[in-house]
């Protein structure tokens, strides 16, 4: 009862707005192209289109948002409305005035379905409006459309609409737009000129891919001596680097200015048509195996019209040296190519220099890395003089322990400052008992603790083998390091690793201090430089040295972590890391943090650069990186920052 109710008081207000719905402007032009609008036709509806954009009614706009968003209707009698939910019921609202006007029953009404094409053709229309429109998401939804398909009649709405921009970030993308589209549209050469300088300093890549097509050259062929027509760009030589004598001839064939030249297949192919009792223009079928037998039984049959000629090399020679070719520009204006020209020598040195700070940003990130990883290797081997071959597996280990933490804090930022202690406890506590069980029994001999560090190693490797599997397991970072830190299309760096960049500049702050400002740094130094006259003044070697080597056990474990964050997290995870924390270490200097950080430079820098070079083969670049390291210590075996301490007379 209440939905006949309903279906008779949208009957009645259908009825009483008729009238007002037929006498306004936008109403009497939608039925001006009604057929056209309920044909849905991508192929026809462009007209209709137009039309509705041409008339200049102020309630356009809305119009065409509902009839992209399906929300245009068309009542039994050919009247069209918009029609918008409000409050859980659907409401009629009139073209014209934008007021409602009653209940609306769209069971009695036929819905307006654009389909996607339709749509992206109503979408570009819109475009106009929106980048007035006073919701910033349609002002940036109208220059990506204007972006992906520009027109020239884009232009001056467009320039209209940024003196009333508010927003900073869509002012300066309109800016840039607008001289975008100057550069392809504008009504002069001057302005077109004036818009490719704006933006010679701009190294966005839509930059770049817009003005290339102003370069864009066609080859011209003319008589030996002639001039083409058009903005000529460079003379050609047919032999040269641009232009190869093959491509020159095809150029003179397309052109009718020379005969095509029959490959071998084509003249195997004549010959074979052109059999006729056992001879081929007068040569024996048996003969035809020789390279010119073939060429005199050709040349006959094209001395008999049966087959076009052939083209020797010196008639292509010849034909080359009669023609004159030329690169000429499709875009006619020489001042626009001279910008244009200009404008990519700038962008294409600006672009040089930037990519030289990413790859500087990145050899940074990736000594931030060495250096974490390298820090805690510094204290065992640099400051005590330990081989320790089990240093990646601490690194293991403080990543899977970050691991564990996630698993029983689902929070990620919360897991991850939790995690940076528990790591520091853990690879701490397998320090200690490391250097309790076996290392203390070994010092001064490197050989043998060479040997059992490494039997450690794998003895790590195979346990977390058996309690985590051989499957990579994730540790998530928190969504605030999600992405980077993009300061234009060329220069960029992750925000994970300007973390751990900053964790590295924290570890060499806490280090320095450690050394330098504690009990237990002024015991270190004094065990690694005399450890009889410091045992005799009452410092006990074996406590330092089981504490030394638990903290440089437990700076590993939270590099783990670090590390973690954006590695694979597997049981093998330290050997891709123990190579080079040795080098950092050898290469800065053993036993001075300041020439770890030195070695870490040089290591993050030379395998950057040499990646740089040779970027598609990442293990050559490796190889060459350890042979420049082994060259260095040939000249330098004491490192960047010579040795001091106990070691340095070894």
């Amino acid at each position: 009862m209440t939905r006949i109710f309903k279906t008779a008081l949208a009957a009645l207000w259908l009825s009483f707005g008729a009238g007002l719905a037929q006498a306004g402007p936008v109403q009497d032009l939608l039925q001006e192209q009604g057929d056209l609008i309920e044909q849905s036709s991508r192929r026809t509806i462009q007209p209709a289109i137009e039309a509705i954009v041409a008339s200049g009614l102020e309630r356009v706009q809305p119009v065409l948002q509902a009839w992209q968003d399906k929300a245009l209707w068309r009542d039994a009698e050919g009247r069209f409305w918009r029609v918008i939910e409000r409050d859980g019921a659907e409401t009629l609202v009139d073209v014209d005035t934008g007021e409602e006007t009653g209940p609306a029953d769209t069971d009695a009404m036929e819905q307006i379905k654009p389909n996607s094409g339709i749509r992206a053709l109503i979408g570009t229309a819109l475009v106009q409006f929106q980048l007035s429109d006073p919701e910033p998401r349609r002002r940036r939804e109208a220059l990506v459309s204007i972006s992906r398909d520009p027109e020239p009649e884009l232009l001056a709405p467009l320039r209209a609409s940024i003196e009333t921009e508010d927003d900073a970030d869509l002012r300066a993308r309109k800016i840039r737009l607008e001289r975008l589209l100057t550069m392809r549209f504008g009504a002069n050469e001057a302005e077109r000129v004036a818009a490719i300088e704006a933006l010679s300093t701009d190294t966005a890549v839509e930059v770049r891919a817009a003005l290339n097509p102003l370069l864009a050259t066609r080859l011209a062929v003319v008589p030996a001596g002639a001039t083409p027509e058009g903005n000529v760009a460079r003379a050609l030589s047919p032999g040269g680097e641009r232009l190869s004598i093959t491509a020159a001839y095809a150029r003179l064939v397309e052109e009718d200015l020379a005969p095509a030249r029959p490959t071998n297949s084509d003249i195997r192919a004549a010959l074979e048509a052109n059999r006729a009792e056992g001879r081929v223009g007068g040569v024996p079928l048996g003969a035809l195996g020789d390279p010119a037998a073939r060429a005199r039984a050709y040349d006959a049959l094209a001395g008999q019209g049966l087959v076009p000629p052939r083209v020797e090399d010196s008639d292509v020679e010849a034909t080359l040296e009669a023609h004159d070719f030329f690169d000429v520009y499709t875009e006619p204006s020489e001042a626009v190519t001279d910008a244009a020209r200009a404008a990519i020598t700038s962008i294409g040195i600006r672009v040089g220099a930037m990519r030289g700070v990413d790859i500087g940003l990145d050899a940074l990130s990736l000594a931030s890395i060495y250096f974490l990883a390298a820090i805690g290797l510094a204290v065992t081997f640099g400051v005590m003089g330990v081989i320790n071959m089990a240093h990646g597996e601490f690194i293991m280990m403080g990543a899977y322990t970050a691991y564990l933490v996630q698993q029983i804090v689902p929070d990620r930022t919360l897991s991850i400052v939790l995690a940076l202690p528990a790591a520091f406890v853990v690879t701490f506590a397998a320090g200690v008992a490391m250097e309790r069980l076996v290392i203390r029994h070994l010092y001064h001999r490197p050989l043998e603790t060479l040997l059992a560090t490494f039997g450690i190693s794998i003895a790590l490797q195979q346990l977390a083998k058996i309690i985590f599997g051989t499957q990579a397991r994730p540790l998530t970072a928190p969504d605030w390091l999600g992405g980077a830190w993009v300061l234009n299309d060329v220069v960029g760096i992750s925000y994970i690793r300007i973390a751990i960049f900053v964790l590295a500049l924290l570890f060499l702050g806490f280090f320095l201090f450690l050394m330098k400002r504690t009990r237990l740094g002024l015991e270190t130094r004094a065990v690694t430089q005399n450890p009889g006259m410091a045992g005799s003044v009452g410092i006990d070697p074996g406590r330092v040295n089981m504490l030394t080597f638990g903290l440089g056990s437990g700076i590993a474990g939270i590099a783990g972590v670090a590390i973690g964050l954006y590695a694979k997290v597997t049981s093998e995870m330290g050997a891709d890391y123990i190579v080079q924390s040795f080098m950092t270490v050898v290469v800065g200097g053993v036993g001075n943090i300041w020439g770890t950080l030195a070695g870490a430079a040089m290591i993050g820098g030379l395998q950057k650069g040499i990646e740089v070079l040779n970027p598609s083969n990442t293990l050559a670049a490796q190889t060459y990186m350890i042979v420049a390291v082994i060259i260095f210590i040939q000249f330098r075996p004491r490192g960047i920052i010579a040795l001091r301490g106990r070691a340095a007379g070894d």
